[in-house]
């Protein structure tokens, strides 16, 4: 069998040798629980909190002074999520949110659930290349535009799509919130750690990311929350992170994310400058042996790692299953519904041919994808695909 090639760097990344080295450091030290009184745990809560400033700083929260943001370690970019529009609801009777077609199931499956208790969902539109339409924000979020349920709690946008890697307008829907008063939560996972990411310049009340996404481990994510913003707890049973995620903190989990953060933050524009070389070299061989792709969001400003393609003619799930066994791993959509056939919500919004959404694949470049694992993966798709039209036209 031939080796295996790994471009699904979206749904998880491989940890680095360095990160492992940092949270193995941890293990050993060792630091325990940081709520506890005595001196290993004091020791402990200053790793911790060392680890919660630093990235923080990294994402451009402010760390210090009476108007500092807080950094809230989850167990994912999931529950950061859930916690961040959960919490801004509270315990308010049911009313208005704002979301799109292009988040990521967590909330989407969140907002679901709210419309069952009466809650009602608006979603903002999308146009064609996959951009929110950010020009519509501002009369949906006026008095009276809903005349059911008139106020809006809370608006969630993605800032960068999973799916297409498009990068969204945050800056223009956030100062529509603004003008408003209402707060904004920005999804950041697919951004934070190949892009540069600064909360305060963003204008959201709360931000979600997750360590597994750029080469840090799996099992911790954070929610940044603006100073002047009002959480409701979630969980309940102790009084860690202010009691707003109660529950003891991991210190080499934090230590591993700040170790992949601080990785990347050595070069940024180098990482940036490669994965965009990976992924459009990537595309042009594509496009070279199967003119009939479609690029998928090529058209505006995209993630750096991510290649949303659609390959003409053929069905996605044949494609993703041949592919597999060819040793190309790719996925058909968000890691957290890779299971589903169902169309792609964020393709059906955009209002793409069906032929296109029936064909679209992801792949997503990480740290320590090559170059040659770029040519030899191009290689080895183009043959599945001739395979595959010939069996189909035999």
């Amino acid at each position: 069998m031939e080796r295996p090639i790994y471009l699904d760097h979206n749904a998880t990344t491989p940890v680095l040798p360095e990160v492992i080295e940092a949270m193995r450091a941890c293990y050993a030290e060792p630091y325990l629980n940081p709520e506890s009184q005595h001196e290993f745990g004091r020791r402990a809560r200053r790793r911790l909190e060392e680890a919660r400033e630093r990235i923080g700083e990294l994402v451009g929260a402010k760390t210090t002074g009476r108007d500092a943001d807080t950094v809230i370690f989850t167990s994912g970019g999931t529950e950061a999520n859930n916690l961040a529009l959960r919490g801004l609801i509270g315990d308010r009777p049911p009313g208005r949110l704002v979301t799109s077609a292009l988040e990521h199931p967590s909330v989407t499956a969140l907002t679901d659930d709210l419309a069952r208790f009466g809650w009602q969902i608006d979603r903002l539109g999308v146009d064609r290349r996959g951009v929110l339409r950010a020009d519509m924000l501002p009369e949906m979020l006026r008095p009276g535009y809903s005349l059911l349920r008139p106020d809006t709690t809370a608006v969630s946008a993605i800032l960068g799509h999973n799916e297409t890697g498009v990068l969204q307008p945050i800056n223009r829907i956030s100062a529509a919130c603004a003008q408003h008063n209402v707060p904004l939560h920005t999804d950041a996972t697919q951004v934070v750690g190949k892009l540069p990411v600064d909360f305060r310049a963003l204008g959201a009340a709360t931000m979600s990311f997750a360590a597994h996404k750029f080469h840090g481990p799996l099992g911790i994510g954070a929610l940044v929350v603006r100073h002047d913003t009002q959480l409701a707890p979630q969980l309940f049973g102790g009084f860690q992170q202010a009691g707003l995620r109660p529950g003891t903190e991991s210190v080499a989990l934090a230590v591993g994310m700040q170790s992949a953060l601080d990785l990347w933050h050595e070069e940024p524009d180098a990482r940036r400058a490669r994965l965009e070389s990976l992924r459009d070299d990537f595309e042009r061989a594509i496009r070279d042996g199967w003119p009939e792709v479609v690029v998928i969001g090529g058209e505006v400003a995209r993630l750096p790692q991510t290649s949303n393609l659609a390959f003409v003619g053929l069905e996605r799930q044949a494609l993703f299953i041949a592919l597999d066994q060819a040793g190309v791993a790719c996925s058909t959509g968000s890691a957290c519904a890779s299971g589903s056939s169902e169309p792609s919500p964020a393709h059906l919004a955009q209002g793409l041919a069906e032929a296109e959404i029936s064909s679209a694949l992801r792949f997503s470049f990480g740290a320590s994808t090559t170059a040659d694992e770029v040519a030899e993966s191009s290689r080895r798709i183009l043959r599945v695909c001739n395979d595959l039209r010939q069996r189909k036209e035999g």
